[in-house]
């Protein structure tokens, strides 16, 4: 499945619509975002996975969807599950967002 770009305008319903879902934060400045990016896609398109809806945030632009996951640092990286926040925690480390993704499974 393709990572999904969510915004403040639909971040909320996304979260009702699908049962689990796992958020990357990013920023357009943070190099250690961009070098996350294609592992997260990635990720994303695992057979293994194909129940979770991948989502990616500007958290600069985002404020409401930033503070449902209580971001601090960036990348962060966040699960969902029947729209309430799970876990979280600022990683660049594709092992790291796997232990998170897999809260979900």
């Amino acid at each position: 499945m393709a990572v999904q770009v969510a915004t403040d305008n639909d971040f909320k319903s996304i979260l009702e619509e699908n049962n689990k879902v796992v958020v990357k934060y990013f920023a357009d400045w943070c190099g250690s975002c961009k070098l996350l990016s294609p592992k997260y896609k990635r990720l994303s398109n695992n057979e293994e996975y194909a129940g979770i809806t991948f989502l990616d945030v500007n958290a600069e632009e985002n404020e409401e969807a930033r503070k449902a996951a209580e971001v601090n640092n960036l990348p962060f990286i966040a699960v969902f599950e029947n729209g309430k926040f799970v876990a979280g925690q600022p990683t660049s480390k594709e092992e790291k967002v796997v232990e998170l993704i897999n809260k979900l499974v």
